[in-house]
């Protein structure tokens, strides 16, 4: 069979029972509109991301192409089983009802296209409206299953909601991306290059330090902070001085706030120079003999080490030994 059948080239059509009516009439109108409306939901359902809204939409595009027989038969002139009945009109209730579950209370008038899908759903919806104008209109000359009228009416609800719940799901979506992005950057930023994070500096740091401690003999404290001076791991060897454990990490700090070794910071605090009087400060938190060191990365200052327990050479070797594993 050709698609053109040139059958209505006088202007009219066919019903399913064979009569001939005007291609203007409201009947035409009615289901023209349907098929409208299946026509935006098809749309919709080609932007859609949602994998659990797809067998919704293809369902009720089947249940379209039921009651638009059920609106080319005149009831008038022929005996049909009906296609629609109230049994559809009560899933769609359900399925209204299961949405409205899920979605956040909106309580404004909802400006379409917050989404491609969403868009498409609100288009159906305008149109399954206009379907629903045209069957009361042809109520009032023919005989119109009542489940016809319910179905369009629950439909253009159901529409409703899903389109907000696929918009829903696209902002949530696009926010859980956006914070996801962030988060890897944050990574990446602490991590640096080579993907190694500030912790696993400081483990590769404490591990070196410990082996050249022991290979010179001398129980350490080894301390790493992070470029605000926070601790991020610090170690004490056996038969380390309790002492060392402050001072580990006080050197560390030392390094990391002036930025240079903590061996070369007593050449400003003595009287006359710039820093007089630092090592003073803080109850006495800043250190300026050797042990300190800050962890420099491409010019940028990360981080520091400090080293306590031997002599202030040792304490320095081993410091020297441990950057040196970077």
């Amino acid at each position: 069979m050709k698609v053109y059948t040139k059958t209505g080239d006088d202007g009219q059509t066919s019903l399913l029972s064979r009569q001939r009516i005007a291609k203007d009439d409201v009947r035409v109108e009615a289901y023209g509109t349907v098929d409208e409306a299946n026509t935006a939901m098809g749309l919709a359902k080609s932007l859609l991301k949602q994998q659990w809204a797809e067998p919704i939409i293809q369902s009720l595009q089947e249940e379209l192409i039921q009651l638009n027989g059920d609106l080319a038969t005149d009831l008038n002139s022929d005996v049909v089983a009906l296609r629609i009945g109230d049994g559809h009109v009560a899933r769609l209730e359900r399925q209204i009802d299961a949405l409205e579950e899920k979605r956040i209370p909106q309580r404004y008038f909802v400006t379409p296209g917050g989404c491609p899908a969403s868009a498409a759903l609100d288009l159906a919806r305008t149109m399954v409206r206009r379907a629903e104008r045209c069957v009361v209109r042809l109520k009032r000359t023919a005989e119109i299953p009542a489940a016809v009228s319910l179905y369009l009416n629950r439909l253009s609800d159901l529409l409703f909601v899903l389109a907000r719940c696929v918009e829903q799901d696209e902002i949530v979506a696009a926010a859980t991306g956006k914070i996801m992005t962030a988060l890897q950057a944050t990574g990446q930023n602490a991590g640096g290059k080579d993907g190694m994070t500030v912790l696993d500096r400081a483990k590769k740091l404490l591990a070196a330090a410990e082996y050249k401690a022991l290979e010179i003999g001398v129980p350490m404290v080894i301390a790493v902070v992070d470029d605000g001076g926070n601790l991020v791991a610090q170690q004490r060897m056996d038969g380390a001085l309790l002492a060392s454990i402050s001072l580990a990490l006080d050197k560390a700090y030392t390094a990391v706030a002036l930025k240079l070794p903590t061996d070369q910071a007593a050449a400003v605090v003595t009287p006359g120079r710039e820093l007089f009087g630092l090592n003073t400060a803080a109850n006495g938190r800043f250190i300026v003999f050797g042990g300190g060191f800050p962890i420099v990365e491409r010019g940028v200052v990360i981080g520091a080490i400090g080293v306590s327990g031997g002599s202030v050479q040792e304490d320095m070797l081993v410091a020297k030994a441990a950057l040196a594993a970077l």
